[in-house]
């Protein structure tokens, strides 16, 4: 007998999995949560106007996340390493609140999608998850407005909120193209593996540099300039 969730997992010799339908209804969900949550939060928040300054710099770093994202290291099972791309826009959402965030990482969306994905398309959703969706969220950091040295921890969780939507849209879209090489026993995690492996060596690389004082000092100091 049918139940409401057999329309969106699964189930095959013991194990569940969720199809097409289910991932649709995740994206869904994630989504709309999202865009709650950036509302209410925005409401909240105090200062966020974007003057003309802060409207230059936004411009600033995403042109400056734009032109690192050129310098990358390939991944062996593909995806890439950039010097510290995701930085430059993860800092817009922290030093300017939810909107500003969100709306600069949705411009920097559509520059990678025509920097690397307007050339080979397999559906409009897969051009979300891939770039809209997945680069969008690193403008997540905007929650963390005007919380003293949590810049850290908000890059991390919009690190790890564009590396959902990347393997949401494998799952979906790039099973198939999964190479011959891939260890079969770990089949089933290809896109979650894809994708993370290179989201968090930069993620990695990137927390180390900002851990060392020098750097953590210039970066209190150039968020005092920003505003």
């Amino acid at each position: 007998m049918l139940t409401f969730l057999d329309f969106f997992i699964n189930h095959e010799d013991g194990y569940y999995s969720m199809n097409s339908a289910g991932y649709y209804v995740l994206i869904a969900v994630l989504l709309i949560s999202c865009v709650l949550a950036a509302l209410v939060v925005d409401r909240r928040q105090k200062n966020t106007r974007l003057s003309p300054k802060r409207l230059a710099v936004c411009g600033v770093a995403i042109a400056m996340a734009f032109v690192l994202s050129f310098f990358k290291l390939e991944m062996p099972y593909g995806g890439s390493v950039t010097l510290f791309s995701m930085l430059c826009i993860c800092i817009i959402g922290y030093f300017y609140g939810i909107k500003a965030g969100l709306l600069s990482a949705f411009a920097y969306s559509i520059l990678q999608f025509f920097q690397s994905g307007g050339s080979y398309m397999l559906s409009p959703m897969q051009i979300c998850c891939d770039y809209f969706f997945a680069f969008t969220a690193l403008g997540l950091t905007g929650f963390f407005y005007q919380k003293k040295d949590k810049f850290i921890l908000a890059y991390i969780l919009a690190i790890l909120a564009r590396g959902l939507f990347h393997t949401i849209g494998g799952y979906l879209y790039w099973m198939d193209y999964m190479p011959d090489t891939f260890p079969k026993a770990l089949a089933q995690l290809y896109p979650f593996i894809y994708n993370y492996a290179y989201i968090l060596v930069e993620g990695a690389v990137t927390v180390i540099l900002l851990k060392i004082p020098a750097v953590s000092k210039m970066f209190r100091r150039l968020q005092a300039m920003a505003e």
